[in-house]
């Protein structure tokens, strides 16, 4: 399994392409604009509390107030409030923890006005980005994540992550990180920490300790609301969460990144520096390494997938809605119920990589296609789960019902990822858009097999002249590869009548087939 990460820079946006084996399967946007993102902690001031929601309305500068609920404040809030105005008003210059006196826990269950009042300074943290109308959602249980651990203010618990399975080696690295771990801190240990020496542990927890200090020394000064602690940049975040041996290539269009990168991955694994490629050609980055092409092809409402199988996405306000269908594929299995589970797997793993994709969050409800069978259904949920095994997302997914439907929520933290793929309609001229010809293209290729499969000699197809251009053009072009694949060369006409997206196969006879 390999996987490249391809990052595209202009003046105000940086895109993140991440593929495995050559197929994309997460696409992210820094934004220049983005003054909030996921990990920054602010300095801020307590709106008002509303008791009916058990939450308060907090001030960090956005143009909606930001959510922070009862639940989300922790249980050692009475010392984050003492710390903050001690070290605020210069009283305190010892930002080790050690010798600070903790304050009683709140109780879990209790009532927002009791421990939050209006016009209070409090330190809080990003949990979830600003999202449609709504104001960013934030914790005052503060976290500052590194390549191995996770550092924890104002606690003493070490925790491991649940994706380490070896009891041996979970209670290694619990050794390891307590005899490392200074008094007022707490850590939870990432999965990438699994085999890592206590020097590497010990490293990542200094430079976590070292931005702990530079956040508290700018509390003093700070104007309320105001950052007093940002998250790494985009691509070094996105290393440091998702980075492993099984990267080949990571290549960037622009120099200053490029060098930015390739520090970054020295520090975090020295051996792989070579893999940090300075892309320079005229061709577009992620023209030439085929993101692009897949962009158009995954982000539409259609989803075309191997053996004529499809999806349709749907996007409502409270849930989105994915339906599975089959097309009009030949089918080899024996049974209906063996050709359900077939396109259903096929579905599952497509239905996966879309989530990520797209980042979708909140509910997702999946109609797969019926299947009798209790022992298929549990083989698709099984097969579902592994799928979604690398989503970094917090997710959990409920089996199938009687009626094939899947239920899963899935984390949002962030806007979802939506790709305009429509284009405007060149034989309309009242501003009526279709799908791009790259989006048609599957439908014609899987057109073009079933009609190979019946063995026809020679084969025509007529088309719009916009998509009959698409296809033969470049090299190797569309239809060459049909060819390489195939062995069957086939004509393709441009026909002025034809609608943007009509298209017609023909035989050797000129006798309309498809």
């Amino acid at each position: 399994m390999d996987k490249e990460l391809i990052i595209r820079s202009d003046s105000d946006n940086v895109d993140f392409a991440l593929l495995k084996d050559g197929r994309l399967i997460e696409l992210q946007k820094d934004e220049g604009g983005n003054n909030f993102s996921v990990g920054d902690v602010f300095i801020a001031k307590i709106r008002k509390a509303v008791p009916g929601l058990n939450a308060a309305f907090v001030n960090v500068g956005y143009e909606k107030d930001a959510f922070l609920h009862y639940h989300d404040l922790g249980p050692k809030l009475p010392s984050l409030l003492k710390f903050t105005k001690r070290v605020s008003t210069g009283r305190l210059k010892d930002y080790s923890l050690k010798n600070f006196p903790f304050e009683k826990d709140i109780d879990k269950d209790g009532k927002i006005n009791d421990v939050l009042k209006s016009n209070q300074s409090i330190l809080v943290q990003i949990v979830k980005e600003p999202i449609s109308t709504k104001g960013p959602r934030i914790s005052s249980e503060l976290s500052i994540a590194g390549r191995y651990i996770v550092l924890v203010p104002f606690s003493d618990r070490i925790s491991i992550s649940q994706k380490i399975e070896d009891k041996e080696e979970k209670d290694r690295l619990k050794r390891l990180v307590r005899s490392i771990t200074p008094q007022g801190f707490g850590v939870i240990v990432r999965t990438v920490a699994e085999g890592k020496k206590v020097a590497e542990l010990d490293r990542d927890l200094q430079n976590l300790l070292g931005r702990w200090t530079a956040m508290c020394k700018k509390l003093d000064r700070a104007h309320h609301p105001s950052k007093v602690l940002g998250e790494l940049n985009k691509a070094s975040s996105i290393l440091r969460d998702i980075f492993n041996d099984s990267f080949t290539n990571i290549h960037v269009d622009d120099e200053a990144l490029y060098i930015q990168i390739k520090d970054y991955v020295q520090e975090i694994a020295p051996k792989k520096e070579s893999i940090v490629k300075l892309y320079q050609s005229n061709v577009p980055i992620f023209e030439k390494f085929g993101v692009e092409r897949q962009i158009k092809t995954s982000f539409g409402k259609t989803v075309s997938m191997a053996k004529g199988a499809y999806l349709v996405i749907e996007h409502t306000e409270a849930l989105h809605v994915v339906d599975v269908n089959s097309g009009n594929r030949s089918n080899k299995a024996k049974t209906q119920e063996d050709t359900a589970l077939e396109v259903n797997m096929i579905a599952a793993a497509e239905i996966a990589r879309q989530l990520r994709l797209r980042d979708m969050g909140g509910i997702i409800v999946i109609d797969f296609i019926d299947m009798t069978r209790a022992e298929n259904r549990k083989t698709l949920y099984n097969f579902l789960r592994d799928e979604m095994k690398d989503d970094r997302a917090k997710h959990k997914i409920l089996p199938p019902s009687k009626f094939g439907l899947v239920q899963i929520t899935r984390q949002r933290v962030r806007q979802e990822m939506n790709i305009k793929t429509r284009e405007e309609n060149p034989n309309d001229l009242n501003g009526t858009e279709v799908e791009a010809p790259i989006g048609i293209v599957p439908k014609i290729t899987h057109d073009l097999e079933q009609l190979i499969k019946k063995d026809y000699k020679k084969l025509t197809l007529n088309t719009h002249p916009f998509i009959a251009a698409f296809l033969t053009k470049g090299f190797p072009s569309i239809r060459s590869k049909w060819f390489f694949e195939h062995k069957k060369w086939v004509k393709i006409l441009p026909r002025d009548a034809y609608t943007y997206l009509e298209y017609h196969f023909f035989d050797k006879d000129g006798n309309q087939i498809k």
